[in-house]
């Protein structure tokens, strides 16, 4: 079977728990760049990846690298790559990229070329002067860095942090891939509770039962390849088969809590969308007089940062009422709390035992890691 190289752009601080997915699953030569993993594979992988993959942003085709220091350089490699492979007579090819720290650095002007050398090189393939463009979507897209172009096919379409359960969401909602992750670096595995008591429209819950489930995010959407002609369509059978075969069944004591009803509703609304609800209980609760029984647990959550929701003053207010009802929890007991908050630890009344930077879009975080007991051991 044909040997591919794929690309899968992250969240910036995600891409080590991306690259540890993408071994799991099986993938050779799994390597993690900054903003990107890559990794090897067959036609095969390509549904594989983008049913499972829960940190990812999106699978790409990577098709050539090659030097670009001017756009004749970049006309003529673009040109020499195999795309007849890969795009139909029909297909549409639309083009959209980046350029960084580059000779090229008009995005426009490097789109009109690509567009252009990929329109010579299946027109010459197919015998034609105009290509219709009226079949399926083989979005390509490119990177220019330091002079050097990577030229790349989009297999998924919208991003796969788009699972097909958020209809709509509250204000400044979270990533599904950065909620996911969250999850992950909580080490949770569904046999404690889990409570996020700024649940907003349910996406951690959420995202925790898939992950208690084992259940992979992207079973309830479609990719872009799918309509594909070079990927056979019983590929994307066998990878759902074989995704539904690992989930398990189990009960699981998984909590969201908000202040507002019209978020709590929406997230009960997005628990069924995700056939999660009879895992997940949403309840319209305060934060500030939170409090769990049981001896052990988690909590994992992303309160509002001060940032264009509440004002600052505000959220300092409420980190200062959520550390004093924290306070009162059992040490074993542990918190993952996302803030970009710069002085969430001072409010908050303790610092945190870890941090770990990551980005919520392009906003800089800060992962609070209160590891109560299993610190000390």
């Amino acid at each position: 079977m044909e040997n591919l190289t794929f690309a899968v752009p992250t969240l910036f601080g995600l891409e080590g728990l991306c690259a540890d997915e993408m071994r799991r699953l099986g993938l050779p030569q799994v390597q993690a760049e900054n903003g990107r993993v890559l990794c090897g594979g067959t036609w095969a992988d390509l549904p594989r990846l983008n049913l499972n993959l829960r940190t990812g942003e999106r699978v790409l085709i990577v098709l050539g690298t090659f030097p670009a220091g001017d756009f004749e350089a970049l006309f003529q490699g673009t040109r020499a790559l195999p795309w007849e492979r890969f795009i139909p007579k029909g297909g549409q090819f639309p083009v959209k990229g980046h350029c960084l720290n580059s000779a090229l650095h008009s995005v426009p002007a490097c789109q009109a070329i690509v567009k252009k050398a990929v329109a010579a090189r299946l027109g010459a393939k197919y015998g034609l002067n105009t290509l219709p463009e009226t079949g399926a979507l083989y979005q390509i897209q490119f990177s220019i860095m330091k002079d050097t172009a990577t030229l790349m096919l989009d297999t998924s379409g919208p991003g796969l942090y788009k699972r097909g359960y958020r209809a709509q969401g509250v204000d400044a909602p979270l990533r599904e891939t950065l909620a996911a992750a969250m999850v992950l670096l909580s080490r949770y595995r569904g046999r404690d509770p889990l409570c996020d008591p700024f649940c907003g429209s349910g996406t951690i819950p959420i995202e925790a039962a898939l992950i208690a489930k084992n259940r992979a995010p992207g079973l309830n959407r479609t990719f872009s390849a799918q309509k594909w002609t070079c990927v056979d369509k019983k590929l994307w059978l066998q990878a759902a088969d074989e995704a539904m075969d690992k989930e398990f069944d189990g009960d699981y004591e998984i909590w969201g809590g908000d202040l507002d009803p019209q978020a709590v509703e929406l997230a009960r609304h997005n628990a069924q969308l995700a056939e999660a609800d009879d895992l997940v209980r949403f309840e319209q609760a305060n934060a500030c007089t939170f409090h769990w029984g049981g001896l052990y647990g988690r909590v994992v959550t992303n309160p509002p940062y001060g940032e264009r929701i509440m004002e600052r003053r505000e959220a300092e207010e409420l980190y200062r009422a959520f550390g004093k009802a924290w306070a009162k929890f059992p040490d074993r007991w542990q918190l993952f709390l996302l803030s970009s908050h710069t002085e969430f630890e001072r409010t908050f009344g303790r610092p945190a035992d870890k941090k770990r930077k990551l980005y919520n879009g392009m906003l800089k975080c800060d992962l609070f890691m209160y590891l109560g007991q299993q610190k000390k051991r």
